[in-house]
């Protein structure tokens, strides 16, 4: 965080690191209203979405206010709902963001339609 607030960037890591580092990074940038390390990390977020980080980050997403971050997470858990739900994070989402079930809900309903 420090080397954002200095240089305004962020170093590039791999896929897997990146994302853990990412999800990190958002929720401090928010803490500290940084807002453009905010969005560097929800754009990293975004198109580092997976079936494995879908649900710790649509749950992520939804307790820092990133509304395109949480669109994505949805459209990729609903898209891959059977391998999403054989994810720890999917346990932990269901267990802690009843808010986000219920949109997750409606979101693989309206897939169906």
């Amino acid at each position: 965080m420090l080397g954002f607030i200095y240089t305004d960037s962020v170093p590039e890591l791999d896929q897997q690191d990146g994302v853990v580092v990412a999800q990190h990074l958002l929720a401090a940038a928010d803490m500290c209203g940084l807002d453009g390390l905010k969005i560097m990390c929800e754009e990293k977020l975004i198109a580092g979405a997976t079936v494995e980080t879908a649900a710790t980050t649509l749950a992520l997403a939804e307790q820092h206010g990133c509304p395109r971050l949480k669109a994505r997470c949805v459209e990729v858990v609903a898209a891959n709902l059977d391998a999403v739900m054989a994810t720890e994070g999917y346990k932990h989402l269901m267990a802690s963001s009843l808010l986000v079930m219920n949109d997750l809900l409606r979101a693989v309903r309206g897939r169906k339609s």
